[in-house]
């Protein structure tokens, strides 16, 4: 079975801390959630639901999966490791991924910080539970959970990282978990990324434009730190150029005539920009 750490979880329901038994988690007012056999567990109650199937379809997992094992954006994930790196103080972390996906970026970084003697406690959550069945095949070392960043099912205060990845930030859930002098680290789009796909699937081209930072500043958080990494990928050939078409908002963004064009091409070499912020609480 996973290696399961619920030490830093607590019932979705009432609140209450979660203890291991056996293979299920439960908390002191009776309730109960079981380990799955792929080895994560469902914290999602069905009244924080938006559909039946929320985040990302089992076919854009597929894809994002595919994309990712190519390593193509293995920089993201170095870069990301390396703030993480120069930010953490002492031996014992908690970090967590707020809509981690298919585990991708948590996977590299937890791997690397053990290689290097630390053992850092790692929750990886996102509302997508094909997503969280693909992280718990990645790695079993990891305790994945399907769960909202809005409603985190984690120990107020108990978290020191907060990795958000191309993601959808809750700044008042995070507020909730992180720890007095803790880290957000957000990952955005820069205003060139993937320029050239886009040019090909719209129109009207828009810049990206970050994650506005104005909640987390009302709830108390700082910038710290921003940092920009750009390169380009090669040329991708046309599976590759698929799967990432799927992985993103861009393939049900596009019109017809766009989406018809990408999936034409047989190979592209992309700009890939991205914005590294980090604030503190």
């Amino acid at each position: 079975m996973q290696n399961f750490n619920a030490t830093k979880l607590t019932c979705p329901i009432d609140g209450d801390s979660l203890v291991l038994n056996e293979k299920q988690l439960q908390c002191c007012n009776g309730h109960s959630f079981d380990i799955a056999r792929q080895g994560y567990v469902n914290l999602l109650p069905v009244q924080h639901k938006r559909s039946k199937e929320p985040g990302d379809s089992k076919e854009m997992v597929v894809a994002r999966t595919l994309f990712l094992n190519s390593d193509i954006y293995l920089p993201i994930a170095k870069k990301l490791l390396q703030i993480v790196k120069s930010k953490s103080i002492g031996s014992t972390l908690t970090i967590l991924d707020a809509g981690c996906g298919e585990g991708y970026y948590l996977d590299y970084i937890i791997n690397s910080l053990k290689a290097t003697g630390l053992n850092p406690n790692s929750i990886g959550l996102d509302i997508s539970k094909h997503a969280i069945i693909a992280a718990a095949r990645r790695n079993k070392n990891i305790t994945w959970l399907v769960a909202s960043n809005r409603q985190p099912p984690v120990i107020s205060n108990s978290v020191d990282i907060i990795i958000c990845v191309f993601g959808f930030q809750s700044f008042e859930g995070f507020n909730k978990i992180l720890q007095h002098g803790g880290l957000i680290i957000l990952v955005d789009p820069g205003p060139n990324h993937l320029k050239e796909l886009r040019n090909i699937i719209y129109n009207d081209i828009r810049e990206s434009e970050p994650t506005s930072l104005v909640e987390a500043e009302k709830l108390g958080f700082n910038l710290v730190d921003t940092q920009q990494l750009q390169f380009k990928t090669g040329d991708i050939d046309n599976s590759t150029i698929q799967s990432l078409l799927l992985m993103t908002p861009h393939f049900f963004r596009a019109n017809k005539a766009g989406r018809d064009a990408a999936i034409a091409l047989q190979n592209i070499d992309l700009s890939v920009d991205v914005v590294f912020r980090v604030l503190k609480r």
